[in-house]
């Protein structure tokens, strides 16, 4: 019976590879395993390594030390303890991120997912619990899905950690932050998060693992992290997908 079970997971993974190939999560050529890029589009990704900024992740182009500190991170400390990034924020990564987030390719987040997981494998190593940026409710139903979330879900299934999906509530229906200057963007975020009380206890006292798509200049998630830190967590980290680059233009990305 044993060997038969897997002989039919065996045909029916092997029709599903022939009826539907896998393709570069780019440009959709063919590849040899799914949720993988080919080597064309991979030399498009610009993987954030360090050495980099302590608090804000920003790449340096040359070692300064263990601890040092962007001129941003000193000049503005954020709320959060730090943040950490898969990818700089351009050409395949932003395709990405549009795929995931308009286009409905939630396929897309295994593979996002486990770049940021390699990034963040110190912080994931001092969080309690994850909590993804949350949408509006107006903006969840029409979108069906927050994106963070399930970059969310996924790294917490993988990591062996709690996911507390609910625990941050979108209060105030923001306008969209593309092409809004740091001071609007800031302006427009204040206030926008609130624990939910019948949800503090999945964060009171506990580090907590902010989750995101993008971050622009940071106005989301340090709005996220004093949401989260008055609803009673012990320190805020932030992790995601991609992060501008210092100095880059404000009409990217939503954080």
């Amino acid at each position: 019976m044993h060997l038969f079970k897997r002989g039919r997971a065996a045909i029916t993974n092997s029709l599903g590879r022939l009826l539907f190939p896998a393709v570069c999560a780019g440009c959709q050529s063919a590849v040899t395993r799914a949720g993988s890029v080919c080597p064309e589009c991979w030399t498009k990704l610009r993987f954030i390594e360090r050495p980099y900024c302590e608090v804000l992740g920003l790449p340096f182009s040359y070692d300064l030390g263990r601890g040092f500190l962007s001129a941003e991170a000193i000049a503005e400390p954020p709320p959060f303890g730090r943040l950490r990034a898969a990818v700089l924020y351009q050409d395949l990564a932003a395709q990405l991120v549009t795929a995931l987030k308009y286009g409905d390719r939630t396929d897309l987040v295994p593979l996002m997912a486990g770049w940021m997981r390699r990034a963040g494998d110190e912080l994931l190593g001092e969080t309690e619990v994850i909590v993804p940026v949350p949408l509006h409710a107006g903006r969840l139903w029409r979108r069906r899905f927050n994106q963070s979330a399930e970059l969310g879900r996924h790294i917490a299934r993988h990591s062996g950690l709690s996911f507390a999906p609910l625990a941050l509530k979108r209060v105030k229906a923001t306008r969209t932050q593309v092409g809004l200057g740091q001071k609007q963007r800031q302006d427009n975020m204040r206030g926008a998060f609130r624990v939910v009380d019948p949800r503090r206890f999945e964060i009171e006292g506990r580090r907590v693992l902010l989750i995101d798509d993008v971050y622009t200049t940071g106005a989301t998630a340090a709005s996220a992290t004093r949401a989260l830190k008055r609803g009673g967590a012990l320190d805020v980290d932030v992790l995601v997908f991609a992060r501008v680059a210092a100095g880059a233009a404000l009409a990217t990305g939503p954080g």
